[in-house]
């Protein structure tokens, strides 16, 4: 049928609709519009039906202004128009609209049922779900609490559907807590529903219960793993390190012939090389028929991990054109293995073929600031970060507040942290953090309460930083609350803070407490702990302690040149000098030597490294 043989009189519109839908399907834009324009000349109101048709033709040629006035100009709306524009926003990723678009839903939701009866649907509830899980609670005008009321009240948790859009958006904004609740209510769970909280565990750093949850998935008679599940277990195996979980899932993938795609062969190589397993990922990596830009990342990562820094690089100069994530793996990498004096040129080699730095490539960093520049190169960082609107990101915000109290700009770090919208738990270790560093435990103390009080939980890393700050300041009776509190916290004491303990208990004249307190620990003492107690024995002049210590330590690190260096320093001190020179003959026959110190000078030229030992600098003349 001829658009042209379509009268303006007595229009069928579930005809037009048809046509219409037609027209969107063939990409007949020029037909689809005509149609549109006989019913405005003939003064023809489109029903909910025909409109839906009009707005998923606009959506598709991506003319969402037209798709709204179609919409405002439908008489009476139902759930079925509403939900054409929520999809329209929704393709179109405009998740404000969407959400501003529920609400007048929601807020004159009486108004409409006695004309048409909207009722938002499980359609509607998975479109704003959607919308929720890519904007940040504090943008948009909803809140999760509100839609889930709205989702059980009107008995909308028991679409899988909903469901699973509800449990994305509590794991994408790091309540895996709620999402978890979630999933366990669910009446009926499917593949979806599985992939998101295992996705959503791997993703907010709880391996061991994104690992857990993947057996019991293997336990299901009616589902199976897909690549989906299988690259989020082997990203949780990576980043913790498991090694032999991730050849399990690797093995998993191949008997049941999941699909090999570039996600999952990037997974898995990812897991080898982390996992310090490098020849092998590079075997896979050599083998694989197609790679993108993670592939080459992830196997930069794998050596720059493992300390490979040069072979790193000689894949990295190997890349045609290597994007923005792959300069970042690589700056980070060198930061990470200390290299800091080439991280800064690496920037601005990436500028300069067009690269712009994101909040990645900020707080790889802003750690070797303090060691490379000084603290007007901070402050310019921090500058770019607010320009690019990267200030608020979380990563950036710790690594400014580490790198301006490293640089002695404690007033700047306290800035930072105030202005901070989402003072996540690692915000508030990173301020605890420096204080602690700077010897201002009752500050420290200060925030660590606040902390609480507000309801965030600290993780092992943040009980570190604190009782750091109580051993600077022989804070013992402090110490072992806090040291108390980690049980009731569920976090089991680590070795760090073990140590820390130590050095709390020998800095306060307590060596005596602090031997006892090692000998009743439930796991052997790591090295760590002894040369926490060791440095304790030098301090007070106790030979024979150092010596029972030292034998401990000889046997756990023996390559360590550190305590040979503490002994002999303490038999010297002590006057037993045929011992002192027993154990430097012993450093001299492991082939150890001292390293040379480092200092740094700020001048106007910029910050200038000098290394003891040597016997002249060529530029002295011009600093001084």
């Amino acid at each position: 049928m001829k658009v042209s043989q379509l009268l303006p009189n007595n229009i069928n519109f579930t005809l037009y609709g048809h046509l219409i839908q037609r027209c969107t399907d063939r990409r007949l834009t020029r037909q689809a519009k005509q149609l549109h324009a006989r019913l405005i000349i003939s003064s023809t109101t489109a029903d909910n039906f025909l409109a839906s048709k009009l707005i998923a033709f606009y959506s598709k040629t991506n003319n969402l202004s037209s798709a709204r006035h179609v919409f405002d100009k439908i008489p009476h709306k139902n759930t079925f128009a509403f939900n054409a524009l929520l999809i329209a926003y929704s393709v179109h990723h405009n998740h404000i609209e969407t959400l501003k678009l529920f609400t007048s839903i929601l807020s004159r939701r009486d108004e409409f049922l006695d004309l048409a009866g909207v009722e938002p649907d499980s359609f509607t509830l998975s479109c704003v779900l959607k919308a929720m899980s890519e904007v940040s609670a504090l943008d948009g005008p909803l809140s999760a609490r509100m839609i889930h009321c709205y989702v059980v009240k009107n008995g909308l948790h028991l679409d899988v559907f909903v469901g699973n859009g509800l449990m994305t958006y509590y794991s994408r904004c790091d309540d895996l807590l709620s999402a978890r609740f979630f999933f366990d209510e669910m009446p009926e769970r499917d593949l979806v529903s599985w992939n998101s909280m295992i996705s959503g565990y791997s993703q907010g750093g709880l391996y061991e219960e994104c690992k857990d949850l993947y057996r019991v998935m293997l336990g299901l008679r009616d589902l199976r793993p897909d690549g989906f599940t299988a690259v989020s277990v082997l990203h949780a195996c990576a980043q913790s390190a498991d090694l032999v979980f991730g050849m399990e899932v690797h093995r998993h993938v191949i008997d049941n012939r999941i699909k090999m795609d570039l996600s999952v062969c990037n997974a898995i190589i990812a897991v080898y090389a982390k996992c310090g397993s490098l020849d092998y990922a590079r075997e896979l990596y050599e083998e694989m028929s197609e790679k993108d830009e993670i592939s080459y990342s992830t196997i930069i990562v794998g050596y720059m991990v493992n300390g490979f820094v040069e072979d790193a690089m000689k894949v990295f100069r190997g890349m045609s054109n290597p994007g923005l994530s792959t300069w970042n793996a690589v700056i980070s990498g060198r930061v990470q293995n200390n290299q800091y004096d080439n991280v800064l040129d690496l920037v601005r080699q990436m500028q300069v073929i067009g690269l712009k730095p994101n909040s990645v490539t900020l707080s790889s960093i802003l750690p070797a600031i303090p060691y490379v520049s000084h603290l007007r190169g901070g402050k310019e960082i921090h500058a770019y970060a607010i320009k690019i609107n990267s200030d608020k990101n979380v990563y950036v915000v710790t690594a400014m507040i580490d790198t301006y109290a490293k640089l002695g700009f404690l007033s700047g770090a306290q800035i930072i942290f105030d202005r901070a919208k989402d003072r996540s738990v690692v915000v508030w270790t990173s301020i605890i953090s420096a204080y602690a560093a700077h010897g201002d435990a009752d500050v420290a103390l200060s925030f660590f309460n606040k902390m609480l009080h507000s309801r965030t939980k600290p993780d092992s890393v943040t009980f570190t930083a604190v009782l750091s700050a109580c051993a600077h300041a022989g804070m013992v009776d402090k110490a072992w609350e806090i040291f108390d509190l980690l049980p009731k916290s569920g976090i089991q004491p680590l070795v760090t803070h073990y140590a820390c303990m130590v050095v709390c208990l020998t800095r306060a004249g307590k060596l005596y407490e602090a031997v006892e307190f090692v000998e009743k620990m439930p796991t052997e003492p790591s090295a760590q702990v002894w040369g926490a107690l060791l440095n304790g024995a030098a301090e007070s002049g106790n030979v024979e302690l150092a010596k029972l210590v030292c034998d401990h330590l000889f046997e756990l690190e023996p390559e360590n040149p550190t305590n040979y260096i503490v002994m002999a320093n303490l038999y010297a001190k002590a006057g037993k000098w045929e011992e002192a020179e027993r154990i430097r003959e012993k450093l001299s026959d492991t082939g150890f030597k001292k390293v040379a110190g480092l200092s740094r000078i700020e001048t106007s030229e910029g910050l200038h490294s000098f290394t003891a030992g040597r016997a002249a600098n060529e530029r002295r003349n011009r600093m001084s």
